[in-house]
């Protein structure tokens, strides 16, 4: 493909295996400067077409915890759609914290990009220093504690139990798996590059990355420029955009967001029981009406539950956030896990606050979405039939606003991890509006 085409076409195009994470990524990449558009599930080459003036777009999938070979078969749906329109660079986007388990999907779906694509080699990268999330002699930190250390390991679907990213990736694939060292990169992207060629020499196609800072991060995004695929969380893409100006993939100038413009009530949904979410909801009780979710009320009569709501949320004075929280202590879901199975309890959870919210839009004007938890987000843009999020401003660390392109009518939207913000984040995210 001609330079001339690639200057029209997206450069880089981005496989995530959840909603959140792809929001996550999409916002690195627009603090960049790059245009980013976010499509929400598989999409075909047709729809993508229509996206030509984005610098990159964003495919957010909900493969993080389903079968390997169905995580597999949509991101290679994806993958496919996105050659089509001329990508030329791609990113298989997971959690900062690698969420999978023993069998996958990270190494599994990994495997089969690369094999698509027909390259020898990627890395692993799912360092994010702003976020507290760093990589040393292999090891993943959340702050100052080891990943299984820092209440990942208590994870209610992926828990997290090995920080070892070398040992843990290679319980999911039998490929050749190496280090690129702090020592190695702190001399700069030379020593990146001569390392990475060392080990493809060696046969080692998987490459995991240490990385303690910013300035680590700019370092590998230099020496990685020229692969066809990377895979990592989101903070590696924030420094993407530049080091494709610097190779001359990327001819478009910086970008600056802009906020949404949407009018109407505002909403928070919680589904996350992550400690940064649970603190978010206890700060923002003291700010607002809150309706704790029955979640055993939910899987016994959930359309009783959810008619609760509506009726509640109606008699609220319509200038005051809503918030809804399902939210709980890690012994009430070891609780309601055991009396009806884990999966189920997470599954009925997610349908019903999309359905909840989908009634709150549809029936008393809430435009305003402030989502937490990456499976909740997914459940609930799904049921509002998003396809596509134009990408706005950050309001905290990898949390940005975003905007629908699509639906019955535009909606300002908030997909956040259920591990990230402050503590202040829902009051933050809303006064932003304002």
């Amino acid at each position: 493909m001609s330079e001339k085409n690639l200057e029209r076409n997206a450069v880089l195009g981005c496989i995530a295996d959840d909603v959140t994470g792809a929001t996550d990524l999409a916002n690195n990449l627009v603090q960049g400067g790059m245009r980013v558009v976010q499509v929400l599930g598989a999409p075909d080459a047709k729809t993508l077409a229509r996206l030509s003036e984005a610098d990159a777009i964003v495919v957010a999938l909900k493969t993080r915890s389903i079968l390997a070979q169905d995580a597999i078969s949509q991101s290679l749906k994806s993958l496919n759609a996105l050659r089509e329109i001329g990508v030329a660079r791609f990113y298989f986007k997971y959690c900062s914290t690698f969420d999978s388990t023993e069998h996958g999907n990270i190494g599994p779906v990994s495997e089969a990009l690369m094999d698509a694509l027909g390259v020898e080699q990627t890395v692993f990268c799912p360092a994010f220093p702003r976020a507290g999330r760093t990589v040393y002699h292999g090891h993943l930190f959340v702050g100052d504690s080891l990943l299984n250390e820092s209440g990942m390991q208590s994870h209610p679907i992926n828990p997290m139990t090995d920080a070892n990213l070398i040992r843990f990736l290679a319980k999911q694939t039998s490929r050749g798996i190496g280090l690129v060292s702090y020592d190695d990169i702190r001399p700069g992207v030379s020593s990146v590059e001569e390392r990475l060629s060392r080990l493809r020499r060696d046969g080692v196609s998987m490459v995991v990355t240490d990385t303690c800072s910013d300035e680590n991060l700019a370092t590998l995004a230099s020496a990685c420029a020229s692969m066809p695929l990377v895979t990592g969380g989101s903070g590696l893409a924030h420094f993407l955009p530049d080091a494709y100006r610097k190779c001359g993939l990327l001819r478009s100038g910086t970008f600056a967001p802009e906020i949404p413009s949407v009018k109407g009530r505002s909403l928070i949904v919680a589904g996350s029981c992550s400690k940064a979410t649970t603190a978010q909801v206890k700060y923002m009780q003291e700010k607002c009406p809150c309706y704790a979710v029955d979640v055993a009320a939910v899987m016994e009569d959930d359309a009783a539950e959810l008619e609760k709501i509506v009726q509640w949320a109606g008699q609220v004075d319509v200038s005051q956030p809503v918030l809804i929280a399902s939210s709980a202590a890690p012994d009430k879901i070891a609780e309601m896990q055991s009396r009806f199975g884990a999966m189920e309890v997470a599954l009925a959870i997610e349908n019903f606050l999309a359905a909840t919210t989908v009634r709150l839009v549809s029936d008393l004007g809430f435009n305003r979405l402030v989502l937490a938890g990456g499976e909740t987000s997914g459940a609930i843009v799904r049921e509002l039939s998003i396809g596509a999020l134009k990408i706005g401003p950050e309001i905290c660390t990898g949390v940005p606003w975003t905007e629908s392109l699509d639906g019955e009518r535009p909606l300002a939207l908030v997909l956040k991890s259920g591990n990230f913000g402050g503590v202040g984040f829902f009051e933050s995210a809303l006064e932003m509006l304002k």
